[in-house]
């Protein structure tokens, strides 16, 4: 499963995931994006702590994460983080099984050139603590709009490291 780590509309982290998408059906692996867009509006409120479990919408989201074992995480990095939204999404699931034993492949983009390297490394703090395996390959993407353009990346080592990190995450 891939996982959009924003819920902005028309996103670049979503592009990102359709051509990650892209890069694993060529490998024979087929995989579902979930994309945080999809995220009910109200779930920080409706889905959370006393209304766990109740509503629908979250829980469909849940429930498809609870039936995968792999998963890439596509993270933009806002206010060198990873954006609230995605640790509000991983702090409405049911702790600590959600996660744990599962194993993880971080992509971070950013418009700097540290293509999200703070994000990745918070996220994959959080992942620790929650028992999930992150591939030791994560790939920075930074200044990433000037590097992707109409589902075409540009620089051809951040087309061989996805690649590259893709394979692996297969055989992880």
């Amino acid at each position: 499963m891939i996982i959009v780590g924003t819920n902005r509309p028309n996103s670049m982290s979503r592009k990102i995931a359709d051509y990650y998408q892209e890069i694993l059906n060529n490998l024979n692996a087929p995989s579902t994006i979930l994309d945080l867009v999809n995220l009910p509006h109200d779930f920080t409120v409706s889905a959370m702590y006393e209304n766990s479990g109740k509503n629908d919408d979250f829980n469909n989201l849940k429930s498809l994460l609870e039936q995968t074992d792999k998963f890439v995480f596509i993270v933009p990095e806002y206010n060198g983080s990873y954006p609230g939204v995605l640790k509000a999404f991983i702090d409405g699931l049911p702790y600590p099984n959600s996660f744990t034993n599962k194993k993880a492949a971080l992509v971070g983009l950013s418009s700097n050139m540290h293509g999200a390297a703070l994000a990745l490394s918070h996220l994959n703090d959080v992942f620790s603590y929650l028992g999930m395996n992150t591939l030791a390959l994560r790939v920075k993407l930074g200044q990433i709009r000037t590097h992707y353009h109409e589902r075409v990346i540009s620089n051809a080592l951040y087309k061989e490291l996805l690649e590259l990190q893709a394979g692996q995450m297969i055989h992880f």
